[in-house]
């Protein structure tokens, strides 16, 4: 069967991998060059998903955590295991009760996987791991594993094998209608963000709306000696701080926007990303110390209406030879293009 894939971001780049993989003869389309718009504007971490715990997505956090394992397995030289502490505060956040009881539930939906479980650690150990963290108030931290990637290295290594085991990858050529691949006898829709707008090319209202949702990342000139997940001050939202080489990565931000096209960071952003590190770490790093800062437009579907809250599960439509994916998230982009595989073939 003759299929054309069109998006080669890490979804596309899944779906079309699986694709070939079953037999079937795979054009991958990529209007630019693969990996080049929110794929490679991620928070570089393959994850579980330890806030989503806090909404009952516990299938999706089942799933991630799975994916997370076969990464780890398929690519070692592009993802390793990273440590992350997640401090508890008397004064700001949740109890430890109740991240105690999220990182107990963790564990037991990563039981089959090989990385450590998480465990308690004491206000003097974390200070000795992480000695610029604000001391007062705290309780001690939790300390749990995710893994951390090259995003843009990563996907790419999969459309590598995609090429590897007899795809094609055509770059540069933008597809605006579906009737431009009326050649092939399947075609899936797997641009992200810019679903819709192929969607439109046939008849019919789309069965899903998709949440155009800006997440943007700060990168300032500093080392970072341990990773952190913590709770933005006055809020429930969470935030990332990381190693990236010899510099630090500060993320994200999840602001609505009303189209696909990305604008890039705003500095409301970067002032809401700097507030929130300096909060907790020292010395207070000022504007002039960002070095770097990029964002990603994510194609939620729209589900609730704090973006923060919407799922990042994914969903199907089938328009007679035309399969078209919306949403999804980074680390289970493989179980995404493994069912997207499945339903087109059929």
């Amino acid at each position: 069967m003759r299929v054309a894939v069109v998006g080669a971001g890490i979804v596309g780049a899944c779906t079309a991998w699986s694709l070939v993989r079953r037999g079937a003869h795979v054009t991958l389309f990529e209007r630019k060059q693969p990996m080049a718009e929110t794929s490679r504007a991620s928070s570089k971490l393959l994850h579980g998903g330890l806030r989503y715990l806090e909404g009952g997505h516990l299938g999706l956090v089942r799933k991630s955590l799975r994916a997370r394992a076969v990464w780890l397995e398929q690519a070692p030289h592009l993802c390793e295991p990273l440590q992350l502490l997640l401090p508890v505060y008397a004064d700001v956040g949740r109890s430890r009760c109740t991240v105690g009881l999220g990182i107990i539930l963790y564990n037991l939906l990563a039981r089959d996987d090989c990385l450590p479980r998480g465990r308690w650690l004491s206000a003097a150990k974390v200070a000795t791991l992480r000695p610029e963290l604000r001391r007062t108030s705290l309780e001690g931290a939790y300390a749990f594993y995710d893994a951390r990637m090259d995003d843009e290295a990563l996907g790419n290594y999969v459309v590598e094998q995609f090429c590897a085991a007899g795809g094609r990858l055509e770059c540069d050529r933008e597809v605006v209608d579906i009737n431009e691949l009326s050649d092939f006898e399947r075609v899936v829709n797997a641009t992200g963000p810019w679903a819709l707008d192929l969607r439109r090319s046939q008849p019919g209202q789309p069965s899903h709306t998709l949440d155009w949702v800006r997440g943007s990342h700060i990168v300032i000139d500093r080392h970072c000696s341990a990773a952190l997940l913590l709770q933005v001050p006055g809020e429930k939202r969470i935030f990332f701080v990381l190693p990236k080489g010899t510099r630090t990565l500060i993320g994200t931000t999840e602001v609505r926007q009303p189209g696909p096209d990305n604008p890039g960071p705003s500095e409301d952003e970067i002032g809401y990303l700097l507030n929130a590190h300096n909060h907790y770490l020292t010395p207070i790093a000022p504007r002039s110390d960002v070095a770097e800062a990029f964002s990603g437009v994510r194609p939620l579907l729209r589900s609730a209406d704090n973006p923060s809250a919407a799922t990042r599960e994914w969903a199907f439509e089938r328009v007679g030879k035309v399969l078209h994916i919306y949403g999804g998230k980074w680390t289970t982009a493989q179980l995404q293009g493994e069912e997207a595989a499945t339903r087109i073939l059929q």
